[in-house]
């Protein structure tokens, strides 16, 4: 099928949950998607930080291949050779003891959710005083399914489908002092990414991280960190949260995790994971033969090809040629991140919206999120030479911007002018 005949077979069949672009894709290489034209698109979004390895990676392909000639699925109800070697894995990188493996980040964060409620329960019984309330954080994005959206803090991801989950109250992000005086025994968790996503990649600062751990620590509430869009290697460190030297007692992982393929896991402490026991979660497909098996050949590249030291190289060269960018354009307000996880802020909604077309018609895949933040999330496998290319783009686009946002004023102003005297 053609583009025009997916694009009205999609308009009479599916729910309207996306705004597509026009593009058709076919094929991927590298860092390049391939549209049915046989036109590469320079992708710095990577399937919303998905493609870690980029496209057509032969970790990904032959694992793919070679497990899929062996088990694809085989019920939780028994064993498989995957779980625990990747279990293994995610624990040693991030500091802590016991895994969960579920299909998607929001599914993953809705099994912390439960964890810390859960253990909250068992903390009582023991003779603690925690309640069941969550702090999550103002421009917090934690996903789509009841819990996660709940803990979201965007009104419009919320009220078409209120009521919400009770017992949610946002904390002004890194704002130490409402911290402390919504924090109290009803808590029962502090919900936070180290570098907030969706809400325009905010890192936390170091005091406010720090006074989230020290008062969980205080009542036995759990720290929950959302790592599935800046974990397992994208800022440079396995976990976003260890750039801090901070670590939670539960945090999620998705996107990068089994490169495409649909994966999310939870991971604990020993002490956390003493609440659950069998029955009281699952999941069908969640930690399947396949994914586990490309997850495992995931982490293993990460580490052989030193990804995550090209990640801080590449990174913070991407980084500064934005700054550089700042400085020759005003309509550049800030630049921040870390790693392959950054973001320029625009001075409007409608320039963001511009740049994002521009880009596109200039084969080059961003995104904007909060309205005004160009977001950029490309493979780890990035190169230097494809950083040039999007800043050359960038600059361009921006260029003609200022240069249509000078001359409209002259022209409305002689218009004006003309008709006064005419």
């Amino acid at each position: 099928m053609k583009l025009d005949e997916i694009q009205a077979a999609e308009a009479r069949l599916l729910l309207s949950t996306y705004a597509r672009s026009p593009v058709l894709f076919v094929d991927g290489e590298g860092v390049h998607v391939i549209d049915e034209n046989g036109t590469k698109y320079l992708d710095l979004l990577s399937g919303i930080g998905v493609n870690a390895l980029g496209y057509n990676h032969p970790a990904v392909v032959d694992t793919i291949a070679r497990q899929s000639r062996k088990l694809i699925h085989v019920s939780n109800l028994f064993y498989h050779e995957g779980q625990a070697e990747l279990a293994m894995r995610l624990t040693e990188r991030a500091g802590l003891d016991r895994a969960f493996f579920a299909n998607t980040g929001t599914e993953a964060w809705e099994g912390a959710l439960k964890l810390a409620r859960a253990y909250a329960g068992l903390k009582r019984s023991e003779g603690a005083k925690l309640g069941t309330k969550f702090l999550a954080l103002e421009q917090s994005f934690h996903g789509r399914t009841f819990g996660s959206m709940s803990t979201t803090y965007k009104a419009k991801y919320r009220e078409p489908f209120a009521p919400v989950m009770p017992d949610v109250e946002f904390v002004r992000f890194n704002d130490i002092a409402d911290l402390r005086a919504k924090f109290s025994n009803d808590v029962c968790a502090i919900l936070v990414e180290a570098i907030q996503g969706e809400g325009g990649i905010r890192p936390l600062s170091q005091e406010f991280f720090a006074e989230a751990r020290k008062l969980t620590q205080s009542t036995g509430a759990l720290l929950v960190a959302d790592e599935i869009q800046a974990g397992l290697g994208r800022t440079g460190k396995w976990f976003a949260y260890q750039h801090y030297g901070i670590k939670p007692d539960v945090t999620t992982l998705a996107k990068p995790l089994a490169g495409g393929i649909p994966l999310g896991a939870v991971l604990c402490t020993e002490e956390v994971a003493r609440v659950i026991h069998a029955g009281m979660h699952g999941t069908t497909f969640g930690g399947g033969p396949l994914a586990c098996a490309v997850a495992i050949a995931v982490i293993d590249t990460l580490e052989k090809d030193g990804l995550l030291a090209r990640a801080v190289e590449v990174g913070d060269y991407f980084q500064a040629q934005l700054r550089g960018l700042q400085k020759k354009h005003d309509c550049i307000v800030d630049v921040r991140g870390k790693g392959l996880m950054l973001a320029a802020e625009v001075d409007s909604a409608e320039l963001g919206k511009t740049v994002v077309a521009e880009m596109l018609k200039r084969s080059i895949l961003i995104n904007c999120t909060s309205d005004t933040v160009l977001r950029f999330l490309p493979p780890y496998i990035l190169e230097r030479q494809h950083v040039d290319t999007a800043i050359a783009a960038l600059d361009e686009i921006l260029t003609e911007q200022q240069a249509a946002a000078q001359s409209t004023p002259g022209q409305a102003s002689g218009a004006a002018g003309e008709k006064q005297h005419g």
